[in-house]
């Protein structure tokens, strides 16, 4: 029988070390994050020790409330949205624990910040290499829960490749740590009828997914293994390429799993991650403009020969919601005429006149494939203020005054970079013409994934309408192209209604085996991956709200009143970034982290 919520809290309370709130204003504030999700928490939990982590699974066993791990920069698919207890490890956890030059890792907690982490380790002569758009706010630990990639991901991989090992708290309240393990280690454990949850794990998981036949479901219904930004759901595929399964490939290692879980498999507490040397010193980028869209897409074949640090598309809309933005109106001074698109390409060497070589290469290559109208190469101050304007794409394409913005509902699909022109040509003569709206496209092109947002307006019976039915369609395209439906934002909320279709029931039903594997009971993130509610609950806003503006001493009507002007916030997170990574918003935060 499940205790009262109400009094089990008050119970835990006095021997809580950090902070626990259920009051309606602090549950308000983390009823949101990116995503176009809301649903107020049980309550908010800001736990400072491990044993504040495991006294929140023993208040999970006891009510049946579910755990919401969060921390900060990552989720825009609702992971962190739900009725539960937010578990924000964000204000305590952010200690850099061990750093070791000459084996190239570090030890952190989750609540590091991925450019803070790399201020320090660049003492080192070191670097963390995924980079989301968000990294001077995204923690570590939001990263791996979504296996984040970022830009420079045609270099240096997704998170999930680089986490070697990950301590947490399991769904039974034991801490247990997670790294490689050869198949002699695997034979010992099954041989060894532990009773620890963690060994118990370990044992199932392996024995599940030593069948051939499960295997070979696998390989034949997951994306395209050529795809190397593919989240559809537990990453099986990547947990059988390894050594225990054939004579070759790399030891079995369940953090290839635990990366892009989303919180729904243990709470961690600590994440073992490779580093990589500093690169190049001497970069550049060329911002090639484009009359269409296909073309600059097929043009980035051309430039992935060049073996970049980063390939990125930034287009017409994107540019155009930079316009309406005082920040990033000043970075757009490159942009010659009007182009429809425009390809972002960094070179990195030694010297800028071996970079300068490398692209008079491509600009030749460019213009004898009649593609591009202007080839500008950047430098310092001018090449940075490119990446700034990339890097705000979330934030910008959100401001459109009004009830009609561009939704996150299709943004995160991946496909092969060969298939990428076709994909996106039928995406825009299908379903984009299907539905009559307008479309942003930028960010990854040369990692085959286009941030889509397709302009929505979710106040409205028909635009609620238009968001499921997209995301069904959408998924339909994908899985013609053996793509994933999610890159790097996560299932969350949004897609993990579709992860089933993507991959087939058999191998959503060992997914489900997985989950319960791990958290029997699923107290973890709960109705996350799988067994979720449809994607169009819960959603911001009312169909067909009855809103009044109050009355203000300024004026609003730029922003058509007050509410419109507060709803130009994304949810990207920009006002959390602190001190050491400069600028001027939001003064409060950076001085009491609050």
């Amino acid at each position: 029988m499940k205790t009262d919520f109400a009094n089990a809290v008050r119970q835990l309370a006095p021997t809580f070390e950090g902070e626990l709130h259920v009051d309606a204003k602090m549950r308000q504030v983390y009823a949101t994050d990116a995503s176009v999700y809301q649903q107020v928490p049980a309550a908010v939990a800001i736990p400072k020790t491990v044993e504040d982590l495991q006294r929140l699974v023993g208040l999970s066993q006891q009510t049946g409330v579910g755990l919401i791990p969060r921390t900060a920069g990552t989720s825009l698919a609702g992971q962190v949205v739900g009725s539960g207890v937010i578990v924000d490890v964000s204000r305590y956890f952010t200690n850099i624990i061990e750093i070791n030059p000459a084996e190239q890792w570090v030890r952190v907690e989750p609540g590091v910040v991925r450019d803070e982490l790399n201020l320090v380790l660049a003492d080192h002569g070191l670097m963390f290499g995924p980079e989301t758009s968000t990294s001077n706010r995204a923690m570590i630990g939001g990263m791996v829960g979504n296996n984040s990639c970022g830009s420079n991901s045609i270099v240096y991989g997704s998170t999930r490749e680089q986490t070697m090992s990950v301590r947490g708290v399991l769904s039974d309240g034991s801490l247990a740590e997670f790294g490689p393990l050869e198949p002699e280690e695997l034979q010992q454990l099954g041989e060894a009828n532990s009773p620890l949850l963690a060994d118990q794990i370990l044992v199932g998981m392996y024995a599940l997914l030593n069948d051939p036949e499960i295997r070979q479901e696998i390989i034949r219904e997951f994306p395209k293994p050529s795809i190397h930004r593919r989240n559809t759901g537990y990453a099986l595929d990547r947990l059988i390429d390894c050594n225990a399964y054939g004579e070759e490939g790399p030891p079995f290692n369940p953090c290839q799993l635990i990366a892009g879980s989303e919180g729904t498999l243990l709470l961690i507490t600590e994440i073992k991650l490779r580093c990589h040397p500093l690169p190049p010193s001497q970069s550049a980028v060329q911002c090639v403009h484009f009359d269409s869209l296909d073309q600059a897409l097929q043009a980035t074949r051309l430039a992935m020969r060049y073996q970049p640090y980063a390939c990125e598309l930034i287009d017409r809309l994107l540019v155009e919601g930079a316009r309406r933005n005082l920040e990033q109106s000043e970075n757009l001074q490159f942009i010659q005429g009007d182009p429809a698109a425009i390809l972002a390409t960094e070179l990195r060497g030694e010297t800028d006149a071996e970079i300068r070589q490398q692209f008079d290469s491509l600009e030749k290559e460019l213009r004898d494939a009649s593609l591009g109208t202007a080839y500008p190469v950047l430098f310092g101050d001018e090449a940075r203020r490119v990446w700034s304007l990339r890097k705000a794409g979330l934030g910008v394409v959100s401001n459109l005054p009004g009830d009609y913005k561009p939704v996150a509902v299709i943004e995160d699909t991946a496909v092969d970079l060969a298939d990428l022109p076709a994909y996106i040509a039928e995406f825009g003569r299908d379903i984009q013409k299907r539905h009559q709206i307008s479309c942003v496209h930028y960010a990854h092109a040369g990692s085959g994934e286009l941030h889509l947002r397709p302009v929505l307006n979710l106040k409205s019976r028909e635009g609620r309408r238009s968001f499921r039915q997209i995301a069904t369609d959408m998924a339909e395209l994908v899985q013609r192209y053996k793509g994933s439906l999610s890159g790097e934002h996560g299932d969350g909320r949004l897609r993990s209604e579709f992860i089933e279709r993507m991959v087939g029931p058999r191998n959503y039903n060992v997914m489900r085996q997985i989950k319960s594997l791990w958290d029997p009971n699923h107290l973890l993130n709960p109705k996350r991956i799988v067994d979720p509610p449809p994607m169009d609950e819960q959603l911001r806003f009312e169909a067909d709200p009855i809103q009044s503006q109050p009355s203000t001493l300024f004026d609003f009507q730029s922003t058509r009143g007050m509410l419109g002007a507060a709803e130009l916030c994304s949810g990207s997170g920009d006002c959390r970034k602190s001190a050491l990574m400069g600028g001027t918003m939001c003064p409060s935060y950076m001085a009491t982290r609050n």
